[in-house]
């Protein structure tokens, strides 16, 4: 009779499932993939947005900088003031809630001999939690420039707010994918770490190494069976957020898919730092040490729960090329600004970059005993 010939891929398949077993049975993988992040989006869903941050508003382009509205505007404590280049983009910025409004500054000019200082500000509905915020910074900025410039007299500076249409910016918009991006940091990282060393230690490994399965088709079987619970947790967190709290997935059930591929590469990343922790650790009790060094800088770092744009440029710059920033961007921008996964270039591609690097180390450093 011949040889019946031994498959790799099916060997992959029934590690896998036997993982994925073992990791549903684990409370620590349930606690951080699943728990915790469930926790967070009821929390952070249910507060009301009203915090004070960083407000980010654009000059257009033809602005007069010369207006006193200016020195004034500069002098609000909570404003972010950029200069706008492109008209179209700023639009585009602000219907997606990305500013929160475009202000444009009048040259100085006189009305029945009178000195004007026209500003004019446009904003969205995407931002009308902090519209009322920002109008009445703006005015008492007027008040500030009408007391110095002409006290006594009529006001020569005036404030002119134009609305748009826009989606609504809620701030679970903003913490779901980053919950998202957490589990799959702490099950991917602690995850990986924790089961091949103990695989290492018990001798498992070492009994699979004398049957003809391949290293690659190993950690492919463990990569798949954390796939598997990945997507039973962002299926029950994404639906929290969507039906409990309006969590925004623009085009449905094609942006959750989306979101769902673009996981495929944070778990090849985050498993992959797991397996070079297992790797290179000898002693069990210093994989926690060595894999909360690589991950809470992450997880203060990366926007889970605050906007990076309020961090030091020098920081921000930093926080700007780790994987969960990546990871966590390209998620905001597929679930709420409707982009497609081939539309954020930027996040995708230091996600694929971040991949073939830690999948080359996880290979190398990867040991059967």
């Amino acid at each position: 009779m011949p040889k019946k010939k031994y498959s790799q891929l099916t060997a992959a398949f029934v590690l896998a499932k036997a993982s994925l077993i073992a990791t549903i049975r684990s409370p620590t993988s349930v606690v951080f993939a699943l728990l915790f992040p469930l926790i967070f989006v009821t929390v952070f869903g249910a507060m009301v947005d009203n915090t004070a941050v960083k407000v980010s508003l654009v000059l257009s382009p033809n602005s007069d900088t010369s207006n006193p509205m200016y020195a004034a505007i500069k002098k609000v404590p909570f404003f972010k003031i950029t200069q706008g280049k492109d008209s179209a983009e700023m639009l585009t910025a602000l219907e997606k809630g990305r500013i929160a409004g475009i202000l444009h500054l009048h040259a100085p000019g006189l009305q029945n001999g009178m000195p004007v200082f026209g500003t004019d500000l446009l904003a969205s509905s995407a931002v009308a939690d902090k519209l009322p915020i920002i109008k009445a910074a703006l005015q008492e900025a007027a008040v500030a420039v009408n007391k110095a410039a002409m006290p006594n007299l009529p006001a020569p500076a005036s404030i002119n707010v134009i609305e748009i249409p826009g989606r609504v910016y809620r701030k679970i918009d903003f913490i779901l994918p980053g919950q998202l991006g957490f589990s799959l940091l702490m099950a991917g990282v602690f995850g990986s770490a924790f089961l091949l060393f103990n695989l290492r230690h018990t001798l498992v490994l070492k009994r699979i190494y004398v049957t003809p399965i391949k290293g690659s088709f190993l950690l492919l079987g463990e990569m798949i069976s954390r796939l598997l619970f990945q997507i039973l947790c962002f299926i029950i967190i994404t639906a929290l957020g969507y039906y409990a709290f309006n969590f925004t997935l623009i085009n449905g059930i094609y942006t959750f898919l989306e979101m769902l591929l673009l996981s495929v590469f944070g778990l090849i990343i985050f498993m992959g730092i797991g397996f070079i922790i297992s790797g290179m650790i000898r002693n069990e009790s210093s994989i926690a040490p060595v894999a909360n060094t690589l991950t809470v800088p992450q997880i203060l770092l990366c926007g889970l729960f605050f906007p990076i744009e309020d961090y030091p440029t020098w920081l921000r710059s930093f926080c700007e090329i780790l994987p969960l920033t990546f990871f966590v961007d390209g998620l905001r921008k597929i679930a709420f600004e409707g982009l497609h996964i081939w539309q954020i270039p930027i996040q995708l591609g230091g996600l694929v970059i971040w991949s073939v690097i830690v999948a080359f180390f996880s290979i190398r450093l990867f040991k059967w005993e």
